[in-house]
């Protein structure tokens, strides 16, 4: 009996170790399943948006958006950790807190506006002011990046198992990249940043049922034949309107794919015209910039050019201020020649600095010829000329007065 009671119990106990890893799986499952069913609703509402933006202006009255809206709201409170009071108590918290927080490391962010709104006064009506105005400034995406990218600040924020602690974070803001190519239009004054209420999501525009092919009723017989199961006047004479109405569900069924078809038809124009005028503009910005460069190439070559006739220009004016330098000395001394000179040597020297003056109005302005006057016409060589032409000139009287046909008998 002990040995029974013995096993009984270890039998309990494994089948009580049994059934919490049952409870933890099946709590692993429920969290991933969630995850998983918002991450696709977000990717719906985002393709709903993206179609609703071809036809008309998303604003707060758009279904598409407020479900939106409801979506992203529920997946950033996902599994977010509470608010410690002081009395060890745990309050309830809005993603705003944690958006606040991680996001200030984007440039120019709408933080600090949205904190000093004045009709905003609850977190969770901040955090639909912030989504609202990330999406005008065509920025969510970004800030959803930054923030996931902030590991250690969205860990104290959120617990394990949240979504933007998960592998989806990744996937949730590379589906919001596509929002930046719509024009959104919101008032921050309207019902829509009530933090009172929590936000629904609507699956109901998500969710389609396809028939198997296998079937062999369509819906609307099923549908009858479930209604009127319980009346006893359901005769073969009433078959004959399910067949009536599996024609009419077949030309709606035509009738919206044809109206399917020409709206792809026309997203297909539109983006056909998008993309050659993005290709005319880049071939314009190409030509454009060809251009540009070549005016920069033909200033560049300009410059060099006058750069070097400038230097040029410079050359000959230092050449021609050294020859008039070497003329001005060499005139000022002649003139100081001739009033050291006798007035009977006045003569030779006009004669001389004629000469002189001829020489240098004949003269061209060469380095060449430069230097060849300067030797010819030297200070020093001039001197020693005019000296010994003095001494000749004073010895000749003496001569000529002690000649003997001079010489008194």
């Amino acid at each position: 009996m002990a040995s029974r009671s013995l096993g009984g119990l270890s039998g309990s106990r494994g089948g009580g170790g049994g059934g919490g890893g049952g409870k933890k799986s099946l709590s692993a499952r429920n969290a991933a399943v969630e995850r998983r069913n918002l991450i696709t609703v977000c990717r719906f509402s985002v393709k709903t948006l993206i179609d609703r933006s071809c036809f008309e202006t998303i604003d707060d009255s758009s279904p598409e958006f407020n479900n939106f809206a409801a979506i992203l709201e529920q997946i950033l409170s996902h599994r977010l950790k509470g608010q410690v009071t002081w009395f060890g108590y745990e309050s309830p918290r809005s993603f705003w807190d944690y958006i606040r927080v991680a996001c200030r490391k984007v440039s120019q962010n709408c933080i600090c506006s949205i904190e000093n709104m004045e009709n905003v006064s609850s977190s969770r009506a901040k955090g639909r002011a912030w989504i609202r105005v990330a999406l005008m400034e065509k920025h969510l995406s970004e800030y959803i990046s930054t923030a996931l990218r902030d590991f250690k600040t969205t860990r104290r924020f959120y617990e394990d198992g949240a979504i933007v602690l998960g592998e989806e974070a990744n996937m949730l803001a590379g589906m919001l990249l596509g929002l930046n190519a719509i024009d959104f239009s919101f008032c921050l004054k309207g019902e829509g940043l009530d933090g009172n209420f929590p936000a629904v999501i609507d699956y109901t525009p998500y969710l389609k049922f396809t028939q198997s092919s296998d079937s062999i009723s369509s819906d609307e017989e099923e549908l009858r034949t479930l209604g009127s199961s319980g009346s006893e006047s359901s005769t073969p004479e009433n078959v004959g309107p399910p067949f009536i109405m599996d024609e009419n569900s077949w030309f709606n069924k035509c009738k919206r794919v044809k109206q399917k078809y020409q709206l792809t038809l026309e997203q297909k124009g539109y983006l056909e015209e998008l993309l050659r005028l993005r290709e005319n503009q880049l071939s314009e910005s190409v030509s454009q910039n060809k251009i540009l460069l070549q005016r920069i190439e033909d200033s560049d070559l300009a410059h060099k050019l006058e750069k070097e006739q400038l230097e040029y220009i410079i050359v000959e004016l230092q050449d021609q201020l050294k020859s008039y330098q070497s003329l001005d000395q060499l005139s000022a001394d002649v003139s100081l020649s001739q009033t050291s000179l006798d007035p009977g040597q006045s003569q030779e020297g006009d004669g001389k600095q004629d000469t002189l003056n001829l020489i240098s109005e004949g003269k061209e302005d060469t380095p060449s010829l430069l230097g060849l006057c300067g030797s010819l016409t030297s200070v020093a060589s001039y001197k020693s000329l005019t000296s010994l032409k003095s001494n000749d000139y004073l010895a000749s009287p003496t001569t000529e007065m002690t000649s003997p046909g001079l010489t008194p008998s």
